[in-house]
């Protein structure tokens, strides 16, 4: 992968766990509802499309409540 550089989504992302959750999360969701974030994009797969969206800040992380429970940890 050349585009976007790990040293571009790293400065968006604190951790590579966080930044492999947030963009695997991302490309199922496009998959699934087929939303996308930014006009053009470079990659024509989701996961470099979701890669993208968070090297232009168009997808952030968002801080996790600990009563908060998500649908994938039922």
């Amino acid at each position: 992968m050349l585009y976007p550089s790990i040293d571009a989504l790293k400065s968006k992302i604190d951790s590579k766990y966080s930044l492999v959750s947030l963009a695997s999360k991302r490309a199922r969701q496009m998959q699934e509802e087929g939303h996308e974030k930014l006009s053009n994009y470079v990659s024509y797969k989701t996961v470099g499309k979701a890669l993208e969206e968070i090297a232009a800040g168009a997808l952030t992380k968002e801080k996790q409540d600990a009563a908060t429970i998500y649908d994938d940890e039922i």
